[in-house]
C-alpha cells in the first residue's frame, strides 16, 4: 500500500505563485510515475502534469505548459508542483497520484492506482 499526503495549497491573488508537495509513504516510491490532477467545482477531474521515476521524462497540460513546474526528490520520498502565474481558472483541488507505469504517456486518471486527499488552490482575481 501506498499513501500519498499533499500540502501547499492556500488562497493567492492572480499572478501569484504556490508550491504544492506530496510524500509518500509505504511502498518503494522510485521506480513509479507520479502526477498531479486536479478538480474544479462542476467540472471533471483532470490531468495537470506528470513525471517519471527518473525525473527527466516530464509532461503538462497545455493550460498549465511554462507556467507550472513538476519536480520530485526520490531521497524525499516528494513530488512537487510549483505553480507560477496563477490565475482564476487555476481554481481546483489538487490531487497528487501514483501510478506504476513507468513512463509519462499514461495521463488518464483511471492509469494511477493512489490518491491522495486533495488540497485546495484558490486563486483570487
Amino acid at each position: 500500500q501506498v499513501q500519498l499526503v499533499e500540502s501547499g495549497g492556500g488562497l493567492v491573488q492572480a499572478g501569484g505563485s504556490l508550491r504544492l508537495s506530496c510524500t509518500a509513504s509505504g511502498r518503494t516510491f522510485t521506480t513509479y510515475t507520479m502526477g498531479w490532477f486536479r478538480q474544479a467545482p462542476g467540472k471533471e477531474r483532470e490531468f495537470v502534469a506528470n513525471i517519471d521515476w527518473s525525473g527527466g521524462g516530464l509532461a503538462y497540460a497545455d493550460s498549465v505548459k511554462d507556467r507550472f513546474t513538476i519536480s520530485r526528490d526520490n531521497a524525499k520520498n516528494t513530488v512537487y508542483l510549483q505553480m507560477n502565474s496563477l490565475k482564476p481558472e487555476d481554481t481546483a483541488v489538487y490531487y497528487c497520484a501514483l501510478t506504476y507505469y513507468s513512463t509519462t504517456y499514461y495521463r488518464s486518471q483511471d492509469d494511477y492506482n493512489y490518491w491522495g486527499q486533495g488540497t485546495q488552490v484558490t486563486v483570487s482575481s
